[in-house]
C-alpha cells in the first residue's frame, strides 16, 4: 500500500475554501457530512486495506476527501456522485492535488441506486462514506449489481453501523443485518466522532466492514426468495413466525408446515433467525 501524501489531502480550511469556491451548503436532504480530518482518511483507507491493485468504487464523494485517499492507496477509483456541482468540481480537485493519478479516476455522475454498470475494469472493493438516509438500500444495491467487490468499508450512522453488524437475537437485528449478511461476513469496524465533519452531524457514526462470502449460500432458493421471507418476518416482527409469515406462505398453517420442514420452531420469531434458516424456509415452500 502506498503512503498517502499529506499535501494531496484535503484539509478544514481546504474544504471550506472548495465549498466557498462552488457556493456549496451541505444539505440535509442529501445527508451531506463533509469528511475534514486527513487522519479520519487514512484511518478508513487503512482500515478498508486497500491495495495498489484494487479498483475502488466510492459513492459520495463530496468534495473528494475520501477519494484522493482511495486514489493514493488503489489502482483505480470510481466515483459516483448524484450532485451536479459537486460532480462539475470533482475532476478538477483531483486533477489540481494528485495530477499522476488523474488519469486512474473515473467519474459517474449518477444516483448510486440507478446504477447498472461502471466504467473501466471492475470494482473489487467499495469504500465509501454513505448519507445516513440512503445508506442501506445503497448499499445493498452495490453488493447486488456488482458481485466482484469482494471487499466494502462504509461509514455509517452509529446506530445503522448496529443494525448492518448486528447478530440474531440483538434487539437490533432486522432486515439490513440479514441481507447484508446474505452477501457478506459482516462485522463493526470501529467508531468514528462527530468532529471530523462539516458540518459536525447530531449523531456518532461507525465503520462497518463486509467481506464477500467466498462461497454463495448453499440453497436453492433464489436472493429474491429468501429477501421475501425475511421481508415478511420483520414486518409484523412481534408476531411469531407461523404468523408474520402467514400471508407469504399463503396461510399460517402453510406457513407452520414450511417452518418445520426447515427445521424452525413455529413459535420463533424473526430476530432469532440466522440467513442460513431464512434460506431453508424458502426452500421449502418451493
Amino acid at each position: 500500500m502506498s503512503t498517502t501524501d499529506p499535501d494531496a489531502l484535503l484539509g478544514p480550511a481546504d474544504i471550506r475554501e472548495l465549498a466557498a469556491a462552488l457556493g456549496v451548503r451541505p444539505t440535509k436532504q442529501r445527508g451531506q457530512n463533509f469528511v475534514i480530518d486527513a487522519n479520519t482518511v487514512r484511518r478508513i483507507v487503512r482500515t478498508a486495506a486497500v491495495e495498489p491493485d484494487d479498483v475502488v468504487v466510492e459513492v459520495g464523494p463530496g468534495l473528494g476527501s475520501l477519494t484522493l485517499g482511495l486514489l493514493e492507496a488503489a489502482d483505480r477509483v470510481v466515483a459516483v456522485e448524484i450532485d451536479d456541482v459537486l460532480a462539475g468540481a470533482l475532476p478538477t480537485t483531483i486533477a489540481a492535488r494528485l495530477p499522476e493519478k488523474a488519469s486512474r479516476f473515473s467519474l459517474v455522475h449518477s444516483d448510486a441506486m440507478h446504477i447498472q454498470e461502471l466504467p473501466g475494469p471492475p470494482p473489487t472493493a467499495l469504500v465509501a462514506n454513505l448519507p445516513y438516509n440512503v445508506a442501506v438500500p445503497v448499499l445493498l444495491h452495490m453488493l447486488e449489481r456488482f458481485p466482484t467487490i469482494e471487499r466494502t468499508l462504509v461509514m455509517v450512522q452509529a446506530e445503522v453501523a448496529d443494525r448492518l453488524a448486528a447478530r440474531p437475537g440483538n434487539k437490533v437485528y432486522g432486515v439490513p443485518s440479514v441481507k447484508a449478511n446474505w452477501y457478506a461476513e459482516v462485522k463493526r469496524a470501529g467508531a468514528i466522532g462527530r468532529n471530523v465533519f462539516w458540518p459536525a452531524p447530531n449523531v456518532d457514526s461507525g465503520l462497518v466492514s463486509l467481506v464477500r462470502r467466498k462461497e454463495p449460500l448453499a440453497t436453492t432458493a433464489s436472493r429474491q426468495e429468501v429477501f421475501a421471507v425475511v421481508d415478511a418476518a420483520f414486518a409484523q416482527r412481534r408476531k411469531t413466525l407461523r404468523a408474520a409469515l402467514a400471508g407469504w406462505a399463503g396461510s399460517p398453517a402453510a406457513a407452520e408446515a414450511a417452518l418445520v420442514a426447515a427445521g424452525v420452531s413455529p413459535q420463533a420469531r424473526g430476530e432469532a433467525l440466522t440467513v442460513e434458516e431464512f434460506a431453508r424456509i424458502a426452500e421449502a415452500k418451493q
